[in-house]
C-alpha cells in the first residue's frame, strides 16, 4: 500500500511524533523541515509579483501594456505545464514510491530567478528586448518552480492524516511561507531601492536566490522523512496507474493528454472545481495587490519607501493569526472561516481608497486587516484540496499530483492575471513608463487608475471569489469523515452530484 492508502498509524523509525486529534500522527522534526521548504517558495511567489511589473515599467521603460503581456504570456504556459508536472509526479510516485526527483530538479530555481532581473545593458537599452528577456527567463523560472511546488504540495494528500490533521500540517507550512513572503516582500524593495538601476535589482535577486535554494533543499529532506520508508513500487505502481478512470500516469503524454486530464479532474470533482475557481479569483486579487503596491505607495501615498512598511503590514499578521485561524476552524469549520476572510478582505480593500487623505494610519490599518484575511485565504483553500481529493475516492487519490497540478496552475494563472489586470488599468489611465533615474509626471487619469485599480478592482474580484465559495458544500461532510477511504471499493465521486 502507498501512503495515501495506509491506515493512519505512526511512521516507522520516527521520534517526536505529534498525534492529531483525528487520529493522525505526524513526526514533528520532519514536519518542521517540510514546512521550511515553504520559505523559499514564499520568496519566489512574492518578489516577481511585487516588483517585476514595476521593474519593467519604471526601470526598463517598458510600456504598461507590453509589461503586462511579458508577465501574462509566460504564465499562460503554466496552464499546461503545472498539470503535466502533476501527472509526471504521479508517474514518479507509481514507479519509484515518491516524488523526490522532481523536487530536487526544482532546486535549480535560484539561477533562473537571478537571470530574471539581471538584464544585460545592451538588452536593457531596448524596451522590447528587455520585455522578451524577462518573459523568457520567467518561463524557465516558472517551470523549475512548478517542478518543486507541485510534488511538494502533494505531500499532505500522500500522508494519512484526517480533516483537522491536514489543516494542522498546512498551518505549519503557512507560518513558514509567511516568513518567506515577509523576507522577500520586505527585503526586496530595500535591496532594489527606488528602481534606480538594474544592478541593484540583480543584487537583490542574488541574495534572495541563495535564501530560496537553501530552504528548498531543507524542504526536500522534510518531504522524504514525512513519507514511509520502503514505499511501494512495481506491481502497486502499475495498479495505481490504472486506478483512475481515464488517467494513466505511465507512458508518454503530450499537451493534449494533459489538458484532457485537467478536464477530467475538474469534471469529475465538483467540490474541487468550485475550490479552484474561487481560489483563482482570490489569487488574482492578492497578486494584483502585490503588483500595485509600489505604484500605490509612490503615487497615492506619495511615500515610495512605504512599500516595505505596507508589505510587512500585509504579511506579518499571518505569523500570529494562522494558528488562531486553525483554532477557530476547529469550531466553525474551514468553509465558514474562509468566507469570513473573503468578506472582510473586500471591506479592507475598499478602505484603501482613502489614500493619504487621513495620513498613513488608515492605509496601514487597512493593510493589516488584509493581512489577517490573507492568512485565512492561504490556509483554508490549501487544506481543503486534500479533503476534496480524498472524499472523491481511492482512484482519485492515485492521481493526487494531477489535482495538485491543476490547483497550482490556477494559482499561477492568478499570479499572472493580477499584474496583467493592473497593467491594463494603468494603460487605460495613460500611465507613462520611465527608465531608471527618470522622473515622469503622471496625468490625473493615471493617478485615478492607480488608486481604483488597487482598491475597487480587488474588492470586486474578491467578492466574486466569495460568491463562488458560497456554493461549496463538502466541508461539513469531510469534517464528519476525517479518515482515509475504505480499503476496498470506491466512494461515489462528489463531482457526480451536488457540490
Amino acid at each position: 500500500m502507498n501512503a495515501a492508502a495506509r491506515p493512519e498509524v505512526p511512521l516507522p523509525g520516527q521520534q517526536g511524533r505529534e498525534a492529531g486529534e483525528d487520529g493522525g500522527a505526524v513526526p514533528r522534526p520532519a514536519l518542521v523541515r517540510y514546512a521550511l521548504g515553504s520559505a523559499g517558495m514564499g520568496v519566489y511567489v512574492t518578489v516577481p509579483g511585487l516588483l517585476l511589473l514595476y521593474f519593467l515599467t519604471d526601470t526598463l521603460g517598458v510600456a504598461p501594456w507590453l509589461a503586462g503581456l511579458a508577465l501574462l504570456v509566460p504564465k499562460a504556459v503554466d496552464i499546461v505545464l503545472h498539470p503535466f508536472v502533476g501527472s509526471l509526479s504521479d508517474r514518479e510516485r507509481a514507479r519509484r514510491g515518491n516524488r523526490l526527483r522532481l523536487l530536487a530538479a526544482g532546486c535549480a530555481l535560484a539561477p533562473a530567478f537571478v537571470a530574471l532581473f539581471a538584464v544585460p545593458a545592451p538588452v536593457a537599452d531596448r524596451p522590447w528586448a528587455a520585455a522578451v528577456w524577462v518573459a523568457g527567463w520567467f518561463v524557465v523560472a516558472n517551470a523549475l518552480f512548478a517542478s518543486y511546488q507541485v510534488p511538494y504540495l502533494a505531500t499532505p494528500t500522500d500522508m494519512t492524516v484526517g480533516y483537522h490533521g491536514r489543516t494542522r500540517v498546512l498551518s505549519f507550512r503557512m507560518v513558514v511561507l509567511t516568513v518567506g513572503i515577509l523576507v522577500g516582500g520586505a527585503l526586496a524593495p530595500l535591496l532594489a531601492g527606488e528602481g534606480d538601476s538594474v544592478a541593484r535589482y540583480a543584487v537583490m535577486a542574488l541574495v534572495l536566490g541563495v535564501f530560496t535554494a537553501v530552504f528548498q533543499v531543507v524542504g526536500v529532506g522534510g518531504v522524504r522523512d514525512l513519507l514511509p520508508a520502503g514505499a511501494p513500487r512495481g506491481a502497486r505502481g502499475a495498479r495505481g496507474a490504472r486506478g483512475a478512470r481515464g488517467a494513466v500516469p505511465t507512458g508518454r503524454r503530450g499537451p493534449g493528454a494533459t489538458l484532457a486530464e485537467v478536464r477530467d479532474v475538474l469534471r469529475r470533482n465538483a467540490p474541487f472545481r468550485l475550490l479552484t475557481l474561487a481560489y483563482l479569483l482570490a489569487s488574482t486579487t492578492t497578486h494584483l495587490i502585490l503588483a500595485g503596491l509600489p505604484y500605490y505607495t509612490r503615487h497615492a501615498l506619495h511615500r515610495p519607501g512605504f512599500t516595505t512598511v505596507l508589505m510587512a503590514a500585509f504579511v506579518a499578521p499571518a505569523l500570529l493569526t494562522t494558528p488562531l485561524w486553525f483554532r477557530v476552524s476547529r469550531r466553525w469549520g474551514k468553509q465558514r472561516c474562509l468566507l469570513l476572510a473573503q468578506a472582510v478582505f473586500v471591506a479592507g480593500a475598499l478602505g484603501l481608497c482613502a489614500g493619504d487623505a487621513a495620513g498613513p494610519a488608515v492605509p496601514v490599518l487597512c493593510t493589516l486587516v488584509l493581512g489577517v484575511c490573507f492568512a485565512g485565504l492561504q490556509l483554508f483553500p490549501f487544506s481543503m484540496v486534500p479533503d476534496a481529493v480524498r472524499e472523491a475516492g481511492r482512484s482519485e487519490i492515485e492521481r493526487t499530483g494531477a489535482y495538485t497540478g491543476v490547483w497550482t496552475a490556477a494559482e499561477s494563472m492568478g499570479a499572472a492575471a493580477g499584474p496583467y489586470l493592473y497593467s491594463a488599468v494603468l494603460a487605460l489611465g495613460g500611465y507613462a513608463a520611465a527608465r531608471a533615474g527618470e522622473e515622469v509626471a503622471q496625468t490625473t487619469g493615471a493617478h485615478t487608475a492607480i488608486l481604483l485599480g488597487f482598491t475597487v478592482l480587488p474588492a470586486l474580484l474578491m467578492a466574486g471569489s466569495l460568491a463562488v465559495q458560497l456554493r461549496y458544500r463538502l466541508d461539513a461532510q469531510a469534517a464528519r469523515s476525517p479518515g482515509p477511504p475504505p480499503a476496498q471499493g470506491r466512494r461515489k465521486a462528489p463531482g457526480r452530484g451536488r457540490a
